[in-house]
C-alpha cells in the first residue's frame, strides 16, 4: 500500500537545518545540498527578458551574449557553482568571469558560439546554481 506524508516543514533533529536522506546502499546525502539555490530560464538580445526563476532578483544586460544575474538572497561565499545552456546548436555556455568576478551576489553567464568565434545572444538561457546560502 502507498503512503503519503504531508507536512509544511521539515527540520533535522541534529541540526534544524540539515537533513540526510539515505540513498544507495549505505550513501546519504544532505537534503539541502542538493537543491537549486538558483535557478531560470532566459531572454537574451533586446529584452533581455525573464520567463520563470527562482531567488533571481534580475536578470541584466552585460553585453552581446552576456547576462549578470543577480540574486534576491545571496549565497554565503563566491564558491557556487553554475551550470548553463543556451538554444543555438554551436553555443557554449559559461560562467563569464573574465570581466567579472563571481561574488556571493551575483554571477555572469556568457554565451558563446564556437561555429562563428564570437559571442552570441541566445532565444533560450537556462541556468542552475548550486550552493550554500548566506
Amino acid at each position: 500500500m502507498a503512503s503519503q506524508l504531508k507536512v509544511d516543514t521539515l527540520t533535522g533533529v541534529t541540526t534544524a537545518g540539515s537533513i540526510v536522506v539515505t540513498g544507495e546502499g549505505t550513501a546519504t546525502t544532505n537534503l539541502q545540498q542538493g537543491l537549486a539555490k538558483v535557478w531560470a530560464s532566459l531572454e537574451q538580445g533586446s529584452t533581455y527578458s525573464t520567463r520563470d526563476s527562482f531567488n533571481l532578483s534580475s536578470h541584466g544586460d552585460g553585453g552581446t551574449g552576456t547576462s549578470i544575474l543577480t540574486f534576491t538572497t545571496n549565497f554565503g561565499n563566491a564558491n557556487h557553482a553554475a551550470t548553463s545552456m543556451g538554444s543555438n546548436i554551436n553555443n557554449v555556455a559559461g560562467n563569464d568571469s573574465d570581466s567579472l568576478v563571481q561574488t556571493s551576489s551575483q554571477v555572469r553567464i556568457g554565451l558563446y558560439d564556437v561555429g562563428n568565434n564570437s559571442a552570441q545572444d541566445g532565444s533560450y538561457l537556462t541556468v542552475s546554481i548550486h550552493g550554500d546560502l548566506a
